[in-house]
């Protein structure tokens, strides 16, 4: 089975394209085949529908607060809410939330779904900064319409393992923290103070292009918990640290990440390592 991680982008181009990192699983290394840009959501769904097996971790929410999904009176079946979801336009999608966010007191105008606090990431009702409501909003119906299967998100067992294409939602954030922390541990350094990436060409420094060096060294050595080593060619490796926004580096993190769920599933773990109770509503980032 082909493993894949994807850096997603609600609004690709050639400028900000998707990534994928693709590649394969041999016991405990993670051999890197290829790394893909695609510069459309129409040439998304295309990847998404190629006639092969793969598992797939991408980095974009796949359900919303049920907090907020309660609050809004929207269905509370995961299928049913994303249906909804997917009907409605940006600023429409912008306005509801912006409206929940006005009703609230300050320090907790978003509502969180439970992966967010041990994830640490951002609820997946923010439309800014970043705009991970419109990434769910153009990627999650995607992956509906191409028959993928989300495991913990409504689907049955069988219905997982009869799906050649399965998903889960990854989150590179996770993994770039702790291998931060690795590196800024061997070399006496505020591991809470490095950034690794950058989108804009001033803020593209010789701090960040050190920071993405390390946790490639980190990954190649297996030094996370995910118990898992990254193998590269010489190539990918200058590639991976001259993309200095982090897109391409992201894609691989991912990949990582959809690896640990595949051996979870290599193992007799039929949820792909998700936690026994995650809500089918909002579903769960892997790993977290």
């Amino acid at each position: 089975m082909l493993l894949a991680g994807c850096d997603f982008s609600s609004s690709p181009s050639r400028r900000k394209p998707i990534v994928f990192a693709s590649g394969h699983l041999q016991r405990d290394r993670v051999q890197l085949a290829q790394l893909e840009r695609v510069e459309s959501l129409e040439d998304f769904s295309r990847w998404l529908t190629e006639d092969r097996a793969w598992l797939c971790a991408f980095d974009l929410p796949f359900g919303l607060p049920r907090e907020l999904v309660n609050t809004l009176g929207w269905p509370e079946q995961w299928a049913d809410c994303m249906r909804h979801y997917a009907s409605l336009s940006r600023p429409e999608i912008r306005s509801a939330f912006a409206a929940f966010c006005n009703a609230r007191p300050a320090g907790k105008k978003f509502a969180h779904r439970l992966t967010d606090i041990p994830a640490g990431s951002s609820s997946s009702m923010k439309w800014v900064n970043p705009p991970v409501a419109y990434m769910l909003h153009a990627g999650v119906p995607r992956l509906m319409a191409a028959g993928v299967q989300l495991p913990g998100l409504g689907a049955s067992a069988i219905e997982i393992a009869a799906s050649p294409r399965i998903a889960v939602e990854g989150y590179p954030g996770l993994l770039a923290r702790e291998l931060l922390q690795q590196a800024g541990e061997s070399a006496g350094l505020n591991s809470k103070s490095r950034s690794y990436k950058n989108d804009a060409k001033a803020l593209q420094t010789p701090e960040r292009l050190i920071a993405r060096k390390d946790m490639l060294t980190a990954l190649e050595n297996g030094q996370t918990r995910l118990g898992l080593r990254l193998k590269l060619t010489h190539a990918q490796r200058d590639r991976l640290v001259d993309d200095a926004t982090g897109d391409s580096l992201d894609a691989v993190l991912c990949l990582m990440q959809a690896a640990w769920a595949h051996r979870q599933h290599m193992d007799g773990e039929p949820r792909y390592g998700l936690p026994a109770k995650v809500d089918p509503l909002e579903g769960w980032i892997i790993t977290a």
